[in-house]
């Protein structure tokens, strides 16, 4: 373990901040200030009701997971890759077990606020989704053809953990949309031919979102926010048609036209409430978009759709310097990238390398006071933690609406 630099004594000392336990490389906070975060938790398992066994009979990487959460301390937190069961038993033992149990020297944490919703992973659809010619089947056969990729249903699902009210009643879920109903969708092609890779009956039937889309509304100390949560697919795992790289392209467009003023008649959530957000409502955009602004298999200009959005608040983006050592680390997987390692939130070894890909964006009138990527160097406390999952946590602190 190598000696820890000024900057690392210095994130050890605000571990003792005015939350208990501060990231490193965040300032003290006012108490009116919000923190807002996402992190995918990789908090996954491949059999029904496999997470909830592993959580009941103790699971080292959730301990991992909940030690990040008691450091940072969100005060409302979208956790990605968290598999959904209707009865909430997953996030019950989460937080008993785990959040409410101090993690290697950190204070338990409560959230008395949560939301969990179906997805579509690992939901048949009874089509044939990936041209195989078969419908459905067991492991990968099953999951290529459910609505969205997954082994078996909730798997990658999603779980909002906050300190504020969620209004339940006003949340909207755009989980049914049909990506055909999307005007100018990416309809995928096979490019040596020209041909629609999916049929007619298959292309007018097929979902949108891979999991979810979730509107949720929280009531905060500065003022209602409209939590826009979301899992894109991997824009990989496909063929010469890029049939994920368009659907994750379209996926990230979903909310950039819920956002975009005007007239949408096909924009109708799962209860049948159609349009988008009213201009003047303050949002924040958090998820795994599984999109970088520069490198990586996206499309060209995927994520900028949210990043340059005129409703979309331009601001420093969140880094880590662990960030930076890892990129150095992993060597020949981060060479000829454009985006700054410094800002990278994933990190997906040697030959892959790391990318930007989890994003927390306020909207315009939020003012940022701090913001950051929970990523330890070695030899700093929390970098054990890290190899729960292949992110990182981002945070911002946002203060009173302007």
């Amino acid at each position: 373990m190598r000696p820890l630099t000024f900057l690392g004594l210095l994130s050890l000392a605000l571990l003792a901040g005015c939350r208990g336990h501060a990231p490193a490389g965040a300032t003290a906070e006012p108490a009116m200030t919000l923190r807002v975060a996402t992190f995918n938790t990789s908090l996954y398992d491949e059999n029904h009701g496999g997470l909830i066994e592993r959580l009941d009979q103790g699971d080292d990487d959730a301990r991992k997971i909940a030690a990040t959460l008691q450091a940072v301390r969100p005060d409302v937190v979208l956790l990605n890759e968290f598999d959904y069961d209707a009865a909430g038993r997953a996030a019950d033992l989460f937080q008993s077990r785990y959040l409410g149990v101090a993690q290697d020297g950190g204070e338990p944490i409560h959230y008395p606020h949560r939301y969990f919703a179906e997805v579509n992973t690992g939901v048949p659809s009874g089509l044939d989704l990936n041209g195989d010619g078969r419908v459905g089947g067991d492991g990968r056969q099953h999951g290529d053809d459910a609505w969205g990729y997954g082994l078996h249903p909730g798997q990658y699902g999603m779980l909002v953990l906050s300190m504020h009210p969620i209004d339940a009643a006003a949340a909207r879920s755009f989980r049914l949309l049909r990506w055909s109903e999307m005007p100018g969708a990416l309809a995928p092609t096979f490019p040596d031919s020209g041909k629609a890779f999916y049929p007619h009956e298959v292309w007018r039937q097929l979902r949108l979102s891979s999991k979810s889309h979730w509107d949720l509304p929280i009531d905060t100390p500065v003022g209602r926010l409209h939590l826009l949560a979301a899992h894109p697919t991997p824009p990989v795992f496909d063929g010469p048609e890029r049939r994920n790289a368009a659907r994750n392209h379209d996926e990230v467009r979903l909310w950039a036209e819920y956002l975009t003023p005007g007239d949408k008649p096909w924009l109708c959530d799962d209860a049948g409430r159609c349009g988008g957000l009213p201009e003047g409502e303050r949002f924040v955009i958090v998820g795994d978009y599984n999109a970088d602004p520069a490198d990586g298999a996206s499309l060209p200009g995927t994520i900028q759709q949210l990043l340059e959005h005129p409703r979309v608040l331009r601001y420093a983006t969140p880094q880590s310097e662990g960030a930076v050592a890892s990129a150095e680390k992993v060597g020949g997987g981060n060479i000829g990238q454009k985006t700054s390692p410094a800002h990278d939130t994933a990190s997906f070894g040697p030959r892959n390398g790391n990318y930007r890909v989890d994003y927390v964006l306020p909207s315009v009138g939020l003012p940022v006071r701090a913001s950051g990527v929970f990523w330890p160097r070695e030899g700093e406390r929390g970098h054990a933690w890290l190899d729960a999952t292949d992110h990182r946590l981002v945070w911002v602190d946002l203060e009173p609406m302007r």
